[in-house]
């Protein structure tokens, strides 16, 4: 019966692979074609921009051996775009990025006008420019495609004199010109030939569709046979690709092929259908044999044990369950009557009872409990389910009796109990008070001992807690017309994964700071809830308030002791206004002893002595406003403003240790929320350090720098300003660096240790971090810097562009 079938298929396996030979024969011929064309087209690109990247390096040669004048340069750019039509512009760029002269061909005025532009200021071009700077060699860049516009591509050539840069020469090239001048025009005519940038999109040529196939009367026709690369010298941000025209419709067109196909077909049809209907009759008796012994595979393989009485109570059918859970075979329990093998002998008269009440139809439906006993004499609880017995005729012919073992579930449920109650032991014994009160309603489902102890067993300890916390009140609702809870339909199992929310309050009548957690909850009876816990942190409270008032003299302290180890440089910065001051005075009065001296001088020598005289006041009133103690007063402050009044009293110091002074300070910064003179603190910490770290280090007066830059900076997405403090020392050495921020640590011999601990402690309480790094110069240690950055007041509302800004360079001696 299978031979002709056979015989058909392999007839078609034969046809198909022919006609699928032939076709992808002709398919490998039609690549192998287009491949070797766009190969060859591909080639007379490279050669033909080769030739004029050659022409143009020696224009660029010549730009840059001499200054030529203006008209000179747009002379010979014209000659070479007449020469070369692809060719729409050169461009004289000079070192600086400011163009020096500038020739666009006036047959695309509108695409000369944008290239310009874009030379002046396109990223793209920026980055060929310092690209060409860097490696010295021609840049070609990717194709730029403008709208209503041909697209155009862009040659850097370096200017270079004697190894030195001198800028760039800039040639803009039309991808459409050099798709007409650049490709044959007899492959032009034989397939579709287009130009595509690095993304694959259109740039110059035509393309073929597959949309164009799906039209074709058709549909089985193959995909397009294409071939693209890379032009050279540009790279792969200018692709040729070639699409070969479909010219026939294959072998698969032809009516002598639909022919085998359609009578091959009406063949095998017909012996399916005699095929299938004898499958079915072999089916259909397989069907009843499979049925019957998967009916007695299913009673066999149940974990629940069944059993069949008939009207007077006999067993007739126990399944291999049953046997296994009593221990006895089919053979001991079909036939037997009450009392049966399994019945424990002190339960006989109970299970005597419920089998009459079996038999008579009383048994609840939700079964039974009772003892039975295995063959081995164990004992083990189980349930029993009863059902009537139906025949098919609708006749009840006794009774169908299901038997579980309940062994395990009740001994987990005495666990559960036991569990219960520890819990429960372990809520009362806890030092926080813990309730739970249903939304909408005024019941309190669970409070613990130190609730009851607060607020009793009442529900407004709870609602007293949840509204000081912040927490909007349980939602009330009228419920007496309605069985169901206003709530229902809520996502209860999603609002129990929610964080909890977390407050601290303050009850007068309790005279207790708590911390106060609430989240919600789906209580046992599947209303949803809401879980307070409360715990007593009046402690805690008083010892952070303690902390913050030690933290406030700590960091006046350590101000104190700052100016205290600058007083002598302090005396040295006032002695010479006050020298001036009695310089002045001395030499006033001894001209007027003398009567040499008329009006006009006089008061110039006082403006000079008033002069002197304010400088001292400044100077007093800058240690004084540092030094004096007040409360801490967070403000938006400007960057430059605390900059400024930091280096003014560490410029003191400076002077005193020869140190000069470099800042790099970014203009227009953002303003922080920060308390001004903690963070001037910081600065002048860091900077005195720096500056007794180089002295310490005897450098020469030449390497006796140390800088200070800032600027905004980001950490993990959040804009932030970033302080750095770097001198010529000797750095740190590793055991040194391992506790710098330990309190009461000092290399100094006459250092208390405090100073970076309390800076590092200033910083993190304006959410900033601080860090030390070594400075090396190969595996020489070069100096050290010190780093900190603190977050900006306020969100920048966009992100920086890839232009930065350039920091100012200010040098104070």
């Amino acid at each position: 019966m299978l031979a002709p079938l056979a015989a058909v298929l392999l007839f078609l396996v034969a046809i198909l692979s022919a006609f699928a030979y032939l076709r992808l024969e002709e398919i490998s011929r039609e690549r192998e074609a287009i491949n070797r064309d766009v190969e060859y087209t591909q080639q007379r690109l490279r050669l033909r921009l080769l030739e004029q990247q050659e022409q143009l390096g020696r224009f660029a040669r010549e730009v840059a051996s001499r200054e030529i004048s203006h008209k000179d340069f747009m002379s010979r750019a014209e000659s070479l775009t007449n020469l070369y039509p692809e060719l729409q512009g050169l461009t004289w760029i000079d070192d600086q990025r400011r163009i020096r002269a500038d020739y666009h061909n006036a047959r695309v005025p509108t695409a000369s006008q944008k290239t310009g532009e874009a030379a002046a200021g396109s990223t793209q071009t920026v980055d060929n420019f310092a690209l060409a700077h860097e490696l010295l060699v021609p840049i070609y860049s990717s194709p730029q495609a403008t709208p209503g516009l041909d697209s155009t591509l862009e040659l850097h050539l370096p200017l270079i004199e004697k190894a030195r840069f001198k800028g760039t020469l800039l040639a803009h090239y039309s991808v459409d010109a050099m798709f007409r001048y650049g490709i044959p025009n007899e492959i032009n005519a034989e397939y579709a030939i287009s130009l595509h940038d690095e993304q694959g999109k259109l740039l110059a040529g035509t393309t073929i569709t597959e949309n164009k196939l799906k039209r074709h009367v058709f549909p089985w026709a193959g995909p397009i046979n294409a071939y693209e690369m890379p032009v050279s010298p540009i790279g792969k941000g200018l692709t040729l690709r070639g699409q070969a025209y479909r010219t026939s419709l294959g072998v698969i067109g032809s009516a002598l092929f639909w022919l085998v196909m359609v009578l091959s077909a009406i063949t095998a049809w017909l012996l399916l259908a005699n095929w299938s209907h004898t499958r079915r009759r072999i089916r259909a008796q397989d069907a009843l044999v499979q049925e019957t012994a998967f009916r007695r595979a299913m009673e066999n393989s149940m974990l629940t044990g069944m059993r069949a009485l008939d009207l007077h109570g006999r067993i007739t059918y126990v399944n291999a369950a049953f046997c296994r859970m009593t221990g006895w075979s089919e053979a001991d329990l079909v036939g037997k009557t009450a009392p049966f093998p399994y019945w424990p002998e002190d339960d006989f008269e109970f299970l005597q009872q419920k089998l009459g009440e079996e038999l008579a139809g009383k048994i609840l439906p939700g079964g039974i409990q009772f003892r039975v006993k295995r063959k081995d004499g164990s004992i083990f609880d189980a349930r029993l389910y009863v059902s009537p017995l139906i025949d098919a005729f609708g006749m009840q012919t006794g009774w169908m009796t299901s038997m579980t073992d309940i062994t395990e579930p009740n001994r987990a449920r005495e666990q559960l109990a036991a569990s219960y109650e520890r819990f429960t032991t372990v809520l009362e014994a806890l030092d926080a008070s813990v309730s739970v009160a249903p939304l909408g309603s005024d019941e309190l489902l669970f409070a613990n001992k130190l609730y009851r102890q607060w607020f009793g067993a009442q529900v407004q300890g709870h609602m007293q807690l949840v509204a000081e916390a912040g927490v909007p009140p349980p939602i009330s609702s009228d419920e007496t017309l309605d069985t169901v809870d206003a709530f229902a339909g809520l996502p209860t199992d999603q609002l129990t994964d929610k964080d909890a929310e977390s407050a601290e309050i303050y009850l007068d009548n309790l005279g207790l700071w708590l911390e106060v957690r609430t989240r919600y909850l789906s209580w046992v009876d599947g209303r949803l809830a809401q879980l307070v816990i409360a715990t007593d942190i009046t402690a805690r409270r008083h010892a952070e308030e303690q902390s913050q008032v030690q933290a406030e003299r700590a960091q006046n302290a350590s101000r104190l002791i700052t100016m205290g180890e600058m007083a002598s440089s302090v005396a040295h910065e006032l002695n010479q206004p006050l020298t001036a001051i009695n310089n002045y005075c001395h030499g006033m009065v001894s001209r007027i002893k003398n009567k040499q001296i008329n009006e006009e001088e006089l008061l110039g020598a006082l403006e000079k002595t008033a002069k002197q005289a304010h400088r001292a006041g400044q100077i007093i009133h800058r240690i004084r406003s540092f030094v004096k103690r007040s409360e801490p007063n967070r403000t938006v402050s400007s960057v430059e403003t605390m900059v400024a009044e930091a280096v003014e009293l560490a410029e003191i110091e400076l002077r005193r240790r020869n140190v000069k002074l470099n800042q790099y300070l970014v203009p227009k910064l953002p303003r922080l929320l920060v308390d001004p003179i903690l963070i001037e603190q910081v600065l002048l910490n860091l900077l005195k350090n720096a500056a007794e770290s180089v002295d310490a280090a005897q450098r020469p007066t030449a390497q006796r720098i140390i800088t200070l830059k800032v600027a905004q900076t980001y950490v993990d997405d959040k804009a932030v300003i970033e302080f750095m403090v770097s001198d010529s020392g000797s750095g740190i050495a590793p055991e040194v660096m391992a506790r710098l921020y330990e309190a009461f640590y000092s290399t100094k011999a006459d250092g208390m240790g405090i100073g970076l601990s309390l800076c590092r402690s200033i910083v993190e309480s304006h959410l900033g971090r601080m860090k030390a790094e070594n400075l090396y110069n190969g595996d020489v240690v070069t100096g050290c810097c010190f780093s900190f950055w603190i977050p900006i007041a306020e969100p920048q509302p966009t992100a920086p562009t890839k232009r930065s800004v350039q920091p100012t360079l200010q040098i104070s001696p």
